[in-house]
């Protein structure tokens, strides 16, 4: 009963098995060998697991803000056996105070265009916050460039997340490296990614 009720609540997100190398890729170069990652919107929970499994050096924080998806990440985590994945924290990147201690990195997939600009702004605060030193901030997912799209199917996805809800979108990277920088971070690296998407590595600016 125990192993069906965890089957029962770990979900399964298609896109996760097509760009979770491509993203563990990246951060194995840039996380750091140990300390502790806050991923905001963990989903699934997933990609929690494929990186966490990867990099046992690290101390992964998974949250998402659904009890849905974080029955899922406990689910996962259960079934893989890991122990350096905590309990997943119920977390919204708008609120103002974030139930985490201080972390070394924070991550976050896929999760800026299907929220409204406002969860952005929130990701940006509480990452100032939380992050030690000149901690890593990693955002995954597709942007605009220049007012442009990267592809047709990038603008075609645009399209379809306004009409499900007009505050989503792909957002413009200029504006998201504006409001990082207003929050002191800078953008490191910028990594082009399979299917149109990109990685931005921003860290906080040196005090």
């Amino acid at each position: 009963m125990l192993d069906w009720e965890v089957d029962r609540d770990a979900l399964t997100a298609p896109a996760v098995a097509r760009n979770r190398d491509a993203i563990l890729a990246v951060l194995r170069r840039v996380l750091p060998a140990d300390g502790s990652v806050l991923e905001i919107a963990s989903g699934s929970g997933e990609h929690a697991i494929h990186i966490a499994a990867a990099l046992p050096g690290l101390t992964w924080l998974p949250s998402d803000p659904e009890p849905e998806a974080r029955r899922s990440i406990a689910a996962h985590t259960r079934l893989a056996g890991l122990t350096n994945i905590r309990p997943p924290l119920a977390l919204d990147a708008h609120a103002s105070a974030w139930p985490t201690g201080r972390v070394d990195a924070v991550v976050c997939i896929n999760m800026i265009h299907i929220a409204p600009w406002s969860a952005t702004e929130g990701l940006m605060a509480g990452a100032a916050r939380v992050l030690t030193g000149t901690g890593l901030l990693f955002l995954y997912g597709p942007f605009r460039e220049d007012g442009q799209h990267s592809a047709e199917s990038n603008a075609a996805f645009d399209v379809s997340l306004r009409a499900r809800d007009p505050e989503w979108g792909v957002r413009d990277l200029e504006a998201v490296a504006a409001l990082a920088a207003r929050h002191g971070f800078v953008l490191a690296e910028r990594v082009a990614m399979p299917a149109n998407n990109t990685s931005l590595i921003f860290r906080r600016a040196e005090s």
